[in-house]
């Protein structure tokens, strides 16, 4: 279920503060962002699928809390991330 690499790389490079970043909130929300969708789909398919449900929860739970922490410490970056990523405020 994880993401394959090229996407990985791509998403890291779109939210990197700069170039030898992997590990900052943004791009964790971003590569977080895009398991979930990837995750959605798969529950389409399977919507008895409690285990990945749960995972879901644990991700969006996750998300939340990172989006939390840049919000209030950076609320520019903040906006950045959801205008890239495209969710609501």
């Amino acid at each position: 279920m994880s993401l394959k690499k090229e996407k990985k790389i791509k998403i890291i490079k779109d939210l990197a503060i700069n170039e030898k970043d992997t590990g900052s909130a943004d791009v964790q929300v971003g590569l977080l962002s895009e398991e979930m969708e990837k995750l959605v789909g798969h529950l389409k398919d399977h919507p008895k699928d409690l285990h990945s449900k749960r995972g879901l929860i644990g991700m969006v739970v996750k998300r939340k809390k990172l989006l939390a922490y840049l919000k209030k410490d950076n609320e520019k970056r903040y906006n950045e991330v959801i205008k890239k990523i495209g969710l609501k405020k």
